[in-house]
């Protein structure tokens, strides 16, 4: 099961005890993959479409507890064994009860949507809004596997649904943007930090753990690898000049001598080409009168610098 599927999965069996937030939880799926249908004799049907089968189950739970209606559920394989379940409330007495319950429809039997979230009060509440973004995302929801990416999204069908849920999660100290894509709306997060607050405020603490242990040890992957990373690297750069150095003692041994070197340098290059290997600070414990690091970098760095001078006399 893919990271979103478990998501989801878990939301499905959260049922909010409060009818308020039922309600706007049935709202947002509803107003997210559902449509409303009016046949020729003005009586209203309710239908939800998806491919996923908790949202299914979901809505069915919601509308069960909260208006004892009992949806009708059809299954229709939609190739390579995906399936479409359409979730239906036929009876125009029961679609009208729950359209007027979520606002989707006004006592004048106008369909509707309230797009703000200071005057809807099916969402007033901030339990409520955590209801709406649960069956939003429940709805056209996605998330990529956090151990690839991070990466959250809500796929609304208009600019002014996706504008609502920014809104929300802004409520919630939640920065979201918007992108549009092929003619949707997509409302996503990027921000590891970002994605675990919205399943928080989604109520979704299992897979909030499972997200958060995933990139605890991403992090520390991390970490090591640029730990690695940066020792590689030293590593590298002190053969390199720790060859660089031997070179130029062979150099000034071949056309000039060792002696030609000072006393103070001469020894230091002794030392350097019997341990080529060995780091500096313990090449200045084999001196006679032990130095530091810095001293014998400067002494290593001196006889370099003779070393060009002969080459360029050369």
């Amino acid at each position: 099961m893919s990271f979103t599927g478990k998501v989801k999965d878990e939301l499905s069996r959260v049922i909010s005890g409060a009818q308020h937030c039922r309600i706007a939880e049935i709202a947002a799926i509803v107003s997210m993959c559902g449509n409303i249908i009016i046949t020729e004799t003005d009586r209203y049907i309710i239908r939800v479409y998806t491919e996923n089968i908790s949202v299914a189950r979901k809505f069915c739970s919601l509308v069960k507890k909260s208006f004892k209606i009992t949806p009708e559920v059809s299954v229709r394989n939609s190739g390579k064994k995906a399936k479409t379940y359409t979730v239906i409330i036929n009876r125009h007495e029961d679609s009208t009860k729950i359209l007027l319950a979520t606002k989707l429809m006004d006592h004048n039997g106008n369909i509707e949507e309230n797009m703000s979230i200071t005057d809807n009060i099916v969402i007033m509440k901030n339990c409520c809004k955590r209801a709406f973004i649960r069956g939003a995302f429940l709805s056209t929801g996605s998330m990529t596997d956090p151990n690839k990416s991070y990466h959250f999204e809500i796929v609304c069908n208009c600019d002014e649904k996706a504008e609502q849920i920014v809104k929300i999660l802004q409520i919630f100290n939640i920065d979201a943007k918007i992108v549009a894509r092929k003619g949707y709306f997509v409302v996503y997060i990027k921000e590891g930090e970002r994605i675990v607050d919205v399943l928080n405020v989604m109520e979704a603490h299992v897979s909030l753990m499972d997200f958060e242990n995933i990139r605890i040890l991403k992090d520390m992957s991390n970490y090591y690898n640029r730990q690695v990373n940066c020792e590689t690297a030293n590593i590298k750069k002190t053969v390199t000049t720790a060859v660089r150095q031997i070179e130029a003692i062979q150099y000034i041994e071949e056309v000039a001598g060792i002696d030609y070197l000072p006393d103070n340098l001469r020894e230091i290059a002794v030392v350097r080409m019997e341990n080529p290997d060995t780091p500096l600070k313990d090449l200045g414990a084999l001196l006679t009168t032990p130095i530091g690091k810095s001293g014998v970098n400067h002494r290593l760095r001196k006889i370099c610098e003779i070393a060009e001078e002969l080459k360029g006399h050369n």
